[in-house]
């Protein structure tokens, strides 16, 4: 009896550890199904709301060290030490995703990897806020773009990339036709093929680094945020492209400026031209 008795204690104390275990992989990554939450600023489901929505979504509304923030530069540290991105990204499968309130690039088992601070983060899929998320000294740009790695420790790390309406952006030049035949088609899943992420044009010379949270629910903290310096561009008919394939009757998807409190904001300067 009382090795059963045993037996059944350790049995549950597997079991926990596993739900455990599942529940903090679920809750640090987005949610893949965005329709309980929206962007209205007046809505009971609206950024104000979303920490009310759910109890693991709790972190929306309490957390400390949430995104996106405005990089202003009297509070950011000028640095020479962290050094150029390492980028070692390779092409992979992808498909295209509606999540309700914007559209992601899903890699089939990522897409290689970025290496920060000895840490790999593997490439798992990319996405687009418009207009963008972050500011820089209070200025908002017409589209910012996440590119969300994770590392095998499950910790997260986003690239963003801010655009200002002008030339067309080649990488959504090569998805624009399968962005189109979702708009045709209102279907929500769309197989790509291979997509190399070598084709997105970063910039890794000059960039921001904080750590905030995810930007959507369950909005995650601990993430190691980049954020590239370097605005570049993209046209008006592709940012329309990207909210007309959502398709969920709203004109953005971009969460509100969040406090700073104490945490430093870095800016990697190089002598170098930017790439």
């Amino acid at each position: 009896m009382e090795k059963q008795t045993i037996q059944i204690f350790f049995s549950s104390v597997f079991i926990a550890s596993i739900l455990l275990s599942v529940s903090f992989q679920a809750t640090c990554q987005e949610v893949e199904d965005e329709r309980e939450f929206d962007y209205e600023e007046d809505s009971d489901t609206g950024p104000a709301r979303w920490g009310e929505i759910h109890p693991e979504w709790s972190t929306c509304k309490t957390g400390t060290m949430q995104s996106p923030i405005d990089m202003l530069n009297d509070r950011v540290q000028e640095e020479t030490y962290l050094g150029k991105l390492k980028r070692d990204y390779r092409p992979s499968n992808a498909t295209l995703v509606n999540r309700g309130h914007d559209m992601s690039l899903k890699w089939d088992g990522g897409a290689g990897h970025i290496e920060i601070n000895g840490t790999q983060y593997v490439l798992k899929q990319c996405h687009w806020h418009t207009p963008s998320e972050h500011t820089i000294n209070g200025e908002r740009f017409d589209l910012e773009f996440h590119m969300v790695h994770e590392s095998e420790s499950k910790k997260i790390a986003v690239i963003g990339i801010m655009y200002n309406i002008g030339q067309p952006d080649s990488f959504l030049s090569e998805i624009s036709e399968h962005l189109a035949a979702i708009v045709d088609s209102e279907e929500e899943k769309r197989f790509v093929g291979i997509v190399d992420p070598k084709q997105i044009k970063i910039g890794s010379r000059r960039y921001y680094r904080y750590i905030g949270s995810l930007t959507i629910p369950p909005c995650s903290q601990n993430v190691v945020w980049t954020i590239v310096r370097k605005v570049r561009t993209v046209s008006e008919e592709q940012v329309k492209l990207l909210r007309d394939a959502v398709q969920d009757e709203h004109d953005t998807n971009a969460r509100p400026i969040q406090p700073i409190n104490t945490r430093p904001v870095k800016l990697y300067l190089t002598q170098e031209n930017e790439d």
